[in-house]
């Protein structure tokens, strides 16, 4: 956020030089649209404002093998650009990543049915507003790294996501981490370093 069209473009063009794939985060619409005509490779998603541009002579043979498995979890429907965000970065640095939608605490019967994907995974993103309960109860649950992701959802006492990062801080389930505020970008990052390295050394 806050740099304009033209310093993207200079920085995009100078990664895919190098010839990997670039990925923009927090990109507006405005914005994309301008990119994509100068970099008609680009892929905008809408919903995460991610921009990922790919060298025209990139080879995909070795980024095409997972390196680990991510799972994102979501508390609620509200906290999917967040989470959209999160996934597409950790897809960006090739591990292998799945979404799973709607498993809030308000009804835990949901969370049960996803428990063996969850458990098949190297490291879970939880994105969670509100109080952000479900970090503790889906880090109980696993035996991987958690990455605790909060967000601005909610009103009133929520507090523009310090409540939910308050929660996520105060989790006694000791394999939880946390990130930033919004910070999807951050959490599937990590996500997705850890999941590499744990699958490299298996």
């Amino acid at each position: 956020e806050g740099k304009s069209v033209d310093q993207l473009q200079r920085i995009l063009a100078a990664l895919v030089a190098e010839g990997g794939e670039a990925l923009a985060t927090r990109v507006s619409p405005e914005k994309a649209a301008a990119l994509v005509e100068i970099f008609p490779q680009a892929r905008y998603n809408p919903t995460a404002r991610t921009l990922r541009v790919k060298a025209d002579s990139s080879d995909d043979g070795e980024q095409n093998k997972p390196a680990g498995r991510v799972v994102i979890v979501t508390a609620g429907t509200s906290d999917l650009p967040v989470a959209e965000e999160a996934r597409e970065t950790a897809d960006w640095m090739g591990a292998e990543v799945e979404l799973i939608q709607d498993c809030g605490v308000a009804g835990p019967q949901r969370l049960l049915a996803q428990l063996p994907r969850l458990r098949a995974a190297d490291a879970v993103v939880v994105v969670a507003g509100m109080e952000a309960a479900l970090t503790g109860v889906v880090g109980g649950h696993v035996d991987c790294p958690v990455i605790g992701v909060p967000t601005s959802v909610g009103y009133g006492t929520g507090l523009g996501g310090f409540t939910a990062l308050f929660g996520m801080l105060s989790c006694c389930a000791a394999n939880v981490t946390v990130v930033n505020i919004d910070a999807g970008f951050k959490g599937g990052y990590l996500a997705a370093l850890i999941a590499g390295k744990v699958r490299s050394e298996g």
